[in-house]
């Protein structure tokens, strides 16, 4: 038992947003920190896109394509991160089934992650009525894949190690998420209102 509880300590450290930089400051970190604040979760969202800061360029669409690309590296990441906790022995059975239940979801929402990422790299030109088609289905995924992610979560009703691993993953790849699918809803608002940089 010792040995599965610091596997689990190993597979629960979560890779994601390094820190940024402290004290950096320039028109495009400054573009990302205020966009940053329309979203639930501002610093975390800071920290995943400063690193993209310069690539973004202060445009609203290359902001949230980072972002949903953000979203779905995490996804992938606790995806697999969950698929060795079901190879795990000791764990018990209705552990294991909620195992395999979040799996299906985390697999659903990666894969709605991915089709978003695509949406927003066709729609780089994309206007009026195409725009708001494309637009739409971006939305649709990424709150898709917000549900799946808070499903995984409230599967694990048993307390234990693998509910608390798998609820501090999950936290984190909805708050990240949750970040990305405002930071769309953000591009949207402002490509129809005409405010926003291509």
């Amino acid at each position: 038992m010792e040995k599965i509880g610091f596997y689990f300590l190993v597979l629960a450290t979560i890779v994601g947003c390094t820190a940024a930089a402290r004290g950096t400051t320039s028109p495009t970190t400054d573009f990302v920190k205020a966009s940053c604040k329309t979203t639930l979760h501002p610093p975390l969202c800071v920290r995943c896109l400063s690193t993209y800061a310069n690539s973004i360029q202060g445009s609203d669409h290359r902001l949230a394509k980072a972002a949903v690309t953000v979203s779905l590296n995490d996804a992938k990441s606790a995806a697999a991160f969950i698929s060795k906790l079901a190879r795990l022995s000791g764990i018990k059975l209705r552990e294991h089934q909620a195992v395999r239940d979040c799996i299906s979801t985390m697999t659903n929402s990666v894969t709605s992650l991915s089709q978003s990422v695509q949406e927003l790299e066709r729609m780089a030109r994309a206007k009026g009525e195409d725009f708001d088609w494309h637009m739409s289905n971006v939305e649709t995924w990424v709150g898709a894949a917000l549900t799946n992610q808070n499903i995984c979560s409230r599967g694990f009703t048993m307390k234990g190690h693998v509910k608390d691993v798998v609820t501090k993953r999950m936290v984190y790849v909805s708050q990240v998420t949750s970040n990305a699918l405002a930071l769309v809803n953000r591009f949207a608002v402002r490509h129809r209102k005409g405010i926003h940089k291509p």
